[in-house]
């Protein structure tokens, strides 16, 4: 089976050129099923200090009339190991890197999503910058959205917020709060999974395959990867 896994990077603090977009799905990238609306299981991996936001997470994004999540138990091993068929959400203190969440996708033939990861660095979210409601709700709900397909908004720290978690942001609860999807997120997923599929990636081991790699990981697997960034300014709180 080809797989590859992409690293979606959503920041949080770091200055970039202003880029809001239409269209804010992540190269096509999606589960593939024969009808919708389709239910994808979130492992659940975090501490009780993440489990609310995680439900919060889950019950927004269920929201949508083409996709359903059900926080489930965890089965990720390890530094957060993926589970075919499913997205494991974890934390951990995974240490001074820039990043406060991280999320991975590994993809099989026509982009279609295999499986997927989204991570929450406790290393800065143990820090006064980032140890705040509005913080966790917003990368909670951004990391684990990527593992659906979807992108940024926008990717401007300093202009005024779109009310979107999948908008960046210095200010999380605005106003308008980022810390919640907003109707455009809906829209592009009803837009991203608007066909269905002849075969399913959802809750199985996905079908044989072909794909086009980013990076070869070798045993027909390969990976891409996003992540948020931490603010330069808070980094060493």
């Amino acid at each position: 089976m080809k797989r590859l896994v992409l690293v979606a990077v959503a920041a949080a603090g770091l200055v970039l050129p202003s880029a809001a977009w239409a269209n804010h799905s992540w190269n096509g990238y999606h589960w593939a099923r024969t009808a919708n609306p389709f239910t994808l299981k979130l492992g659940d991996n975090v501490s009780s200090t993440w489990d609310p936001y995680l439900a919060t997470a889950s019950s927004d994004w269920s929201r949508s009339t083409v996709l359903d999540t059900r926080v489930v138990a965890g089965q990720a091993r390890g530094n957060c190991r993926p589970t075919s068929g499913r997205t494991e959400v974890c934390n951990r203190a995974y240490g001074n890197n820039g990043w406060l969440g991280l999320a991975q996708i590994w993809i099989t033939s026509g982009n279609h999503i295999v499986q997927g990861v989204a991570k929450m660095n406790d290393t800065y979210f143990s820090t006064p910058t980032y140890n705040t409601a509005p913080w966790h709700r917003l990368v909670m709900c951004q990391e684990v959205a990527h593992t659906f397909g979807l992108a940024h908004q926008d990717e401007n720290f300093s202009n005024p917020n779109l009310g979107s978690c999948m908008d960046y942001t210095s200010d999380p609860d605005g106003p308008p709060s980022n810390e919640h999807p907003n109707t455009h997120d809906y829209n592009q997923l009803v837009t991203i999974y608007s066909h269905t599929d002849s075969f399913s990636t959802i809750g199985a081991a996905a079908p044989l395959g072909s794909s086009t790699f980013v990076k070869d990981l070798g045993h027909g697997r390969a990976v891409v990867t996003h992540v948020v960034w931490a603010s330069p300014f808070a980094i060493f709180f």
